[in-house]
């Protein structure tokens, strides 16, 4: 994993790719919703990219016409990226365990994302209490609100 730089020489994190990501969290295609995260910063915030692309298998009839992302994979895009960061947070322990919504609060969808979009994902973890984790999520295409919400997950043993 390499650490990226700005110009002020701030630390913005991790860089983590597919084959790192598929050993933190237990999402597999169809439904791994995070290609890559260019920046986290543990305990606080990650960035994760979703390319979206028209191979996915819901396109076929979401819409034939018009091919649109489902809004409720942008909302997992956002947890898988928030369950990212918490395993970087955790460490090694917390690899492959299961993280279940318990709440989705405030999202709002602003415009379609459709194929040949890259979501640009940002999480900001609120509080963590346990095993229960809140966060605030921003998905963007081109640097434009694309879709928000605030939601709680709870992360346990696949047992």
């Amino acid at each position: 994993m390499d650490t990226a730089n700005n110009d002020q020489g701030t630390d913005l994190g991790k860089v983590i790719d597919i084959n790192r990501i598929i050993q933190m969290i237990p999402h597999r295609y169809p439904f791994l919703m995070v290609d890559r995260v260019v920046q986290v910063v543990a305990n606080e915030s990650a960035v994760g990219i979703k390319n979206v692309t028209i191979n996915e298998p819901f396109f076929q009839g979401h819409f034939p016409s018009r091919p649109v992302f489902p809004g409720v994979l942008i909302i997992e895009s956002m947890a898988q990226t928030a369950a990212v960061l918490v395993v970087e947070t955790l460490g090694e322990s917390a690899e492959g365990k299961l993280v279940y919504f318990m709440s989705v609060e405030n999202c709002r969808f602003r415009r379609p994302v459709g194929p040949g979009d890259q979501l640009m994902i940002h999480v900001f973890k609120e509080r963590s209490r346990g095993n229960v984790w809140k966060f605030r999520g921003e998905a963007k295409v081109d640097g434009v609100l694309v879709a928000e919400a605030t939601y709680a997950a709870m992360i346990l043993d696949e047992k």
